[in-house]
C-alpha cells in the first residue's frame, strides 16, 4: 500500500523535552488518529511534518517528496488545522477568501462559501465576534477549500459541541472517500477516533509507543481483571502493562484469543483508546 506520509527517525531536542526517533507512516486513503497526553510530542511532530520548526533530524516525506526541499510543491495539496492556529481577528471570512485565492491555485470559491453556509458563519462578520467553535469551523472550511490530498489536523474539533463535532467528523469521512485522500488527526477526543480512524499512532514522552490498525487495537487487545494470585500466574510475555487497583489487577494484553486459550481467567474486558492510554502511561511493566 502506497504511503502518503512517512516519518523516519524524527528527533528534536528542547531544554526540557525531546522527540526520540519518531517513526510511522500513513497509507493513502486512510485516517490515522495521533494520540498521547498533553506534552507527549504530538504538536511538535506535526509542526516538524509541516516544516514549521527548525533544527530537527530525521526524514519526512509527503507524497514521496522531501518536506524541506519540496515545500512549495507540497503546500498546494496539504490542508492544515493547528490547535494554536489563528486568523487575525479584524479579518472576515470574505478577507480569508481573498487571501487564500491568491495563495492556492486550486482554491474553490463555491466550496468555501458552501462551508460557511453549512457552518452558519456570516462572511462579512469579523473573526473577533466568533466563538472558539466558530473559529475552528472557519479553519476547517479554509483547510478543505483548496482540494488538498492530505489533511493534517491538530485538535480540529476542540471547542465544538457534540452536534457540530459529529457534523465535522462526517465531513472528514466524506473527504477520504474521494481520490484516495488521507488524514492525520491528532485529538484528545478518542471516542471520535475509535469510529473513524483506520490507524492509531500513540506517542508518549516523545517516543512512539505503538502504531497499529484501530481494528487490531480494539478487537485483539483487551484488559484482564483478576486477583493478585491470578496475576502472578500470567507470564510477562503475555501482557504489556498492568495496574494494581484497590480490589484487583488490570492487565493490558495484546491478544485476547491466545490469552483465553492459555489461561483460565474469566474476565477480559474490551478496550477503549482511553483505557489503552491510561494503562500504557500509568501502568507498570
Amino acid at each position: 500500500m502506497e504511503n502518503i506520509l512517512e516519518v523516519k527517525n524524527l528527533c528534536k531536542t528542547y531544554d526540557n523535552f525531546e522527540l526520540k526517533n519518531v517513526t510511522f507512516h500513513l497509507p493513502k486513503g486512510m485516517i490515522m488518529g495521533f494520540i498521547g497526553e498533553n506534552g507527549a510530542g504530538k504538536t511538535t511532530t506535526i509542526k516538524a511534518i509541516l516544516d514549521i520548526i527548525q533544527s530537527y533530524r530525521g526524514e519526512i516525506t509527503i507524497f514521496g517528496l522531501d518536506n524541506r526541499k519540496e515545500e512549495g510543491r507540497i503546500k498546494e495539496d496539504v490542508g492544515v488545522v493547528l490547535d494554536d492556529m489563528f486568523f487575525p481577528e479584524i479579518l472576515t471570512p470574505n478577507d480569508i477568501h481573498k487571501t487564500m485565492k491568491s495563495i492556492y491555485q486550486n482554491w474553490d470559491t463555491k466550496m468555501f462559501y458552501d462551508y460557511l453556509k453549512e457552518f452558519s458563519l456570516l462572511p462579512n462578520k469579523q473573526i473577533k465576534t466568533f466563538s472558539k467553535g466558530m473559529r475552528k469551523k472557519l479553519e476547517i472550511a479554509t483547510a478543505l477549500s483548496h482540494h488538498p490530498k492530505l489533511l493534517i489536523l491538530d485538535e480540529p474539533t476542540s471547542g465544538l459541541d457534540p452536534v457540530a463535532r459529529a457534523e465535522v467528523i462526517e465531513i472528514f469521512q466524506n473527504f477520504i472517500e474521494k481520490d484516495d485522500c488521507s488524514i492525520l488527526l491528532s485529538s484528545h477526543i478518542t471516542t471520535d477516533l475509535e469510529h473513524i480512524a483506520d490507524y492509531i499512532t500513540f506517542i508518549n514522552q516523545g517516543e512512539i509507543v505503538l502504531s497499529k490498525t484501530t481494528d487490531e487495537l480494539l478487537n485483539k487487545y483487551g484488559i484482564v481483571k483478576c486477583t493478585e494470585k491470578e496475576f502472578r500466574q500470567i507470564h510477562k510475555e503475555d501482557y504489556i502493562k498492568y495496574k494494581k487497583t484497590k480490589y484487583e489487577y488490570e492487565v493490558l494484553i495484546p491478544n485476547k484469543k491466545s490469552f483465553q486459550e492459555k489461561y483460565d481467567i474469566a474476565v477480559i474486558d474490551k478496550i477503549t483508546l482511553d483505557d489503552l492510554m491510561v494503562l500504557m502511561i500509568k501502568g507498570e511493566e
